[in-house]
């Protein structure tokens, strides 16, 4: 913050230098409209004559006109009074127009009407009271014209001057306000993409292939331990299955005898018996392997399953070396490894945390929700993030809203889905989000850094050539970025959005006025 003030200052005091230089070379003010010395006031010759009521005199005969502006109370408004030599005229008997003449060719054609013992101007003279003023007046007969310009808020700027103070110019044109509510937030984990890895039995590790930081795939093989209660587990299957294979065989035995008559109804009820209770056992070994994560592949070469005829079957033996014990420990998700804390012959236990690999593909931001804010943020709504620390910024979507308020804080927590396709974003940031409640086309907006405060308005400086002039606004909604004109400038307008704060120290130091 205290770098981009030193740099503001350098630039204005490196305009104030240029600025300088040309004035000295081309011999002509920074400031438009005070060829005598007062910058920043009314352009006016040093005699014209004040009036009995402090206004411009306008002579033509002997019928006079006295010009005044006044805004005690009231929206500035003209105010003539007309004269005949000494005597004030009835403003019935006097026809009056004026004519102010705009930077840009706007002209402003102002009637009057009789108001106590002046003419009053039948609309209000807009700010800033800076123009060229056109007095047309009949009175008897007569038509009378005067003339004179009175400038206020305008200061003379050469490309190369505003060039070299960064002075950005912009144009006004219709834009999309959005009424946003923000929120505090950190990034987390998405709790649904962590996977935290177990071996679900115990055993000794005998290979760790992934480290900290390691993208694995899901199915991938990240760790081997050798476990004693899977060799059992392994065997309690095998077991099940010669069980079910005799079973299966005494079964086909018993009911042929039975029904050639030579056995007893009872063998064969029984043998029938002990089949469903083999095949009982073999479905209860085979679940327990597939618990424990034992591939269907792997469950398949330990022996070939009894189907159809019995006497086909085989049970596969021998096995190789550590078939039974040999534990593979695989990822069930694709991500990167964040935690490890296992290392080569370490024994660990069935709930052991041996690794966490969390999807960073995705991450949340957990909010904070006030308790009246809660009827704004709903689930679904997009926002927008933005990690000022690292300048990161990115769409999301809110996934969830707790339906808890905390007794302390009286806020909720709520959950914002982030794309992160390019791990850009990482847990632990500090965030802030951003919610839309309300979009509106403005049919004129400005960029908000070009606001400045003039007098008692809020202005932008509108580039006429070589000419600014500080024009005032009706402001209306804003979203930071930009802020909408109500009234005060029309669309295609140029002005001067970045640094033109440039143009308002150059005005100050003008010591403008507003002298009628």
């Amino acid at each position: 913050m205290k770098l981009k003030n030193t740099i503001m200052i350098a630039v204005v005091i490196i305009a104030g230098l240029v600025s300088a230089f040309y004035l000295m070379r081309m011999e002509k003010p920074g400031v438009v409209g005070d060829p005598h010395g007062d910058r920043g006031g009314h352009k006016e010759d040093e005699e014209q004559a004040k009036g009995p009521h402090g206004g411009k005199l306008f002579s033509d005969a002997d019928f006079r006109v006295e010009v005044t502006i006044y805004e005690k109370g009231v929206p500035p408004q003209f105010r003539v009074y007309a004269f005949e030599k000494e005597n004030k005229v009835n403003p019935e008997e006097v026809r009056l127009t004026i004519e102010l003449h705009r930077l840009g060719g706007r002209v402003d054609k102002i009637s009057f009407r009789k108001e106590g013992d002046y003419l009053r101007s039948d609309k209000m003279v807009e700010e800033p009271h800076s123009f060229d003023v056109k007095i047309f007046a009949e009175y008897k007969g007569k038509s009378s014209k005067w003339e004179y310009s009175q400038i206020e808020g305008r200061v003379e700027m050469a490309p190369e001057i505003a060039a070299a103070a960064e002075i950005e110019i912009k144009t006004a044109g219709p834009a999309s306000i959005r009424t946003t509510l923000e929120l505090p937030g950190e990034v987390v984990l998405n709790k649904n993409r962590v996977a935290h890895i177990v071996p679900r039995l115990s055993g000794v590790v005998t290979e760790v292939r992934k480290n900290l930081g390691d993208r694995v795939k899901k199915g991938e093989v990240i760790a081997v331990i050798d476990s004693r209660e899977l060799a059992e587990a392994k065997r309690e299957y095998i077991e099940s299955v010669h069980r079910l294979h005799f079973a299966q065989s005494s079964f086909v035995r018993e009911e042929g005898l039975w029904k050639k008559k030579v056995s007893a109804e009872e063998d064969y009820l029984a043998s029938r018996h002990n089949l469903e209770e083999a095949e009982i056992s073999k479905q209860v070994a085979l679940q327990k392997l597939v618990s424990l994560g034992v591939s269907a592949g792997e469950i398949k070469m330990l022996s070939v399953e009894p189907e159809g005829d019995v006497i086909q079957n085989e049970v596969r033996v021998p096995f190789s070396n550590k078939t039974l014990t040999r534990y593979e420990i695989t990822s069930p998700l694709d991500g990167v490894v964040i935690e490890k804390n296992i290392s080569i012959g370490e024994a660990v236990k069935e709930d052991f945390d041996m690794f966490v690999v969390a999807d960073l593909s995705t991450l949340w931001c957990e909010i904070t929700v006030y308790a009246n804010d809660l009827g704004t943020v709903t689930a679904g709504q997009r926002v927008n993030v933005k990690a000022s620390a690292v300048g990161l910024k990115s769409a999301g979507k809110v996934s969830y809203i707790g339906p808890l308020v905390g007794e302390q804080t009286r806020s909720a927590k709520a959950y914002v889905d982030i794309p992160n396709p390019n791990g850009e974003w990482r847990p632990g940031l500090f965030a802030t989000v951003e919610v839309v409640l309300e979009e509106k086309k403005a049919p004129v907006a400005v960029a908000t850094e070009a606001i400045q405060t003039f007098r008692d308005w809020s202005v932008v400086f509108v580039r006429y050539g070589d000419i600014f002039e500080a024009r005032p606004l009706e402001l209306g909604r804003s979203d930071g970025q930009q802020v909408e004109v109500v009234s005060g400038l029309a669309p295609g307008e140029k002005y001067a959005s970045h640094n033109s704060f440039v143009i308002k120290a150059e005005l100050g130091k003008a010591g403008a006025s507003h002298d009628h």
